[in-house]
């Protein structure tokens, strides 16, 4: 029952989360896209703390794989942003 739960709460989160992010216009890209970086932080310290809590086997898997996942979206974002912010500036 818990496991038809959590795909539940996760089949609508992913619902969700596409209507949200596919309503998003261009002009608020980079802002949003600084705020969730700020997200992802969070998220890179809550898979440390799945990847480093003691268990073995999947379960510390799965935690390292949230935090290479979660460091490659953070470090990406900032990428990103960084290359729209400069493309924004005025040129000498």
């Amino acid at each position: 029952m818990e496991l038809v739960l959590a795909l539940t709460v996760f089949v609508l989160a992913t619902l969700l989360g596409f209507e949200v992010i596919t309503k998003v216009p261009p002009l608020l890209h980079t802002p949003l896209m600084s705020g969730s970086n700020a997200i992802s932080g969070i998220t890179i310290i809550g898979s440390l703390v799945a990847a480093g809590s003691g268990f073995k086997g999947l379960a510390a898997a799965l935690g390292m794989c949230a935090v290479i996942f979660a460091m490659i979206n953070v470090v990406g974002g900032y990428l990103v942003t960084h290359r729209m912010l400069k493309s924004l500036k005025k040129s000498k």
